[in-house]
């Protein structure tokens, strides 16, 4: 397809449902993206936290390319070993539990509102905090405590309180007899790199535990690798009742998990719950790859020194720029708030051939590869510095 031909299809076939950026990317590898016209750019936002490994990494492609040839797709009323192999990986990884496999961060978060309700023998309130982001569906929707994502599809379900952020007293204000849980990012990405307190998470662990409530920890976009430790969670000293991932464990193939603590696994059985493609063997396949490379590489000490670097990069940029109000995040999850309109520096970056998001408005969010090198960040730095100049 010519260029115009291809912007025309997705005009005249394909919803409106994203803001497109008029760009036609063509081949990945690692940090690098390159374009129909073979212009090449630093993706230093690969795909909302997808691709922690980067763009087309060799052992997951590899396990991709072996699996493929010999099953695609068994349904999840037989066994496979690619899905047995994964399940023991991510439990090894965490702590004893049961896990779930769907195909998003959405589905893990509607398979955990789900398993609470089952849970709750008739409590179903789940707390849910301003700013957080959990899906797309009715009920993740609902959970989310932003209003722009639930403007026009009212009715939504009901047993969702959202409260302030970081607020435990506003915690214990919304409990009743009908709360069975709370559902908290650690890290709240689309809602503006917000990172939740160690007394607060430990607050919330304490309530938990006293009332009986689960604690539900959506790592969709913390997890995999992102904050330097291969879950978030694992910074607070904490384990979580359920925790949901989906985007990187995949490395670039749809995946969603729901990890549920062994103890309360079987509250769930046949019949109750079920995912069509969930965990199928190629992408089973391809997560064990991810999580591979990760441990192999050593992509997690790497996240840490990495981070430490960008961090005092982008710090040294707010000294330079009063306009940068503060530098937030952990690991390689970083947001930079600034006090004008975001989008136009994105734009600039863009213009540069460096790929980076705005979410609030006013926080630029930069999310590199797990894998990302000193002399990447150098080049992402000293393109961000040029687009700062003159706000």
């Amino acid at each position: 397809m010519k260029i115009e031909e291809v912007f025309q299809a997705y005009k005249d076939y394909i919803m409106p449902t994203y803001t497109k950026v008029p760009l036609i990317f063509v081949k990945g590898k690692g940090s690098r993206l390159w374009d129909i016209h073979n212009k090449l750019y630093l993706d230093f936002f690969p795909g909302w936290g997808v691709g922690n490994l980067g763009h087309c990494h060799p052992k997951v492609m590899q396990a991709v390319r072996d699996q493929i040839s010999k099953l695609v797709f068994i349904p999840n009323n037989y066994y496979h070993l690619p899905q047995a192999k994964l399940a023991k990986e991510i439990v090894y990884w965490t702590y004893p539990a049961k896990v779930f496999f769907c195909n998003s961060g959405a589905e893990a978060n509607e398979g955990a509102i789900k398993f609470s309700r089952k849970f709750g023998q008739g409590r179903y309130e789940i707390i849910t905090f301003e700013n957080s982001f959990h899906g797309r569906t009715l009920a993740t929707v609902a959970a989310t405590g932003q209003k722009k994502y639930q403007e026009g599809f009212a009715p939504l379900p009901e047993g969702f309180k959202t409260v302030k952020f970081n607020d435990i007293e506003a915690v214990k204000a919304a409990i009743t007899d009908k709360t069975v849980a709370i559902l908290l990012e650690l890290i709240q990405g689309e809602g503006g790199v917000n990172v939740a307190t160690k007394d607060f998470v430990s607050g919330l662990k304490k309530i938990c535990d006293e009332k009986k409530l689960l604690l539900i920890v959506d790592e969709v976009q913390t997890g995999i690798g992102r904050t330097g430790k291969l879950f978030c969670h694992q910074h607070y000293g904490i384990t979580p009742d359920i925790v949901t991932m989906a985007k990187a464990l995949g490395g670039g193939l749809p995946i969603g998990v729901m990890l549920v603590k062994k103890e309360i696994a079987d509250t769930l059985g046949p019949g109750m719950h079920a995912s069509t493609f969930g965990g199928g063997p190629v992408i089973c396949k391809a997560a064990l790859a991810v999580l591979n490379a990760i441990q192999k590489e050593k992509l997690l000490s790497n996240a840490v020194k990495m981070g430490e670097y960008l961090f005092a990069k982008l710090n040294a940029l707010k000294t330079k720029y009063p306009v940068i109000k503060e530098v937030r995040g952990l690991g390689l999850m970083v947001g930079v708030e600034l006090a004008v309109e975001g989008k136009p520096v994105v734009e600039k970056c863009l213009q540069k051939y460096l790929l980076i998001n705005c979410t609030h408005d006013k926080v630029l969010r930069l999310m590199p590869a797990l894998n990302i090198t000193k002399k990447e960040v150098d080049k992402a730095i000293k393109i961000l510095d040029e687009a700062l100049r003159g706000l």
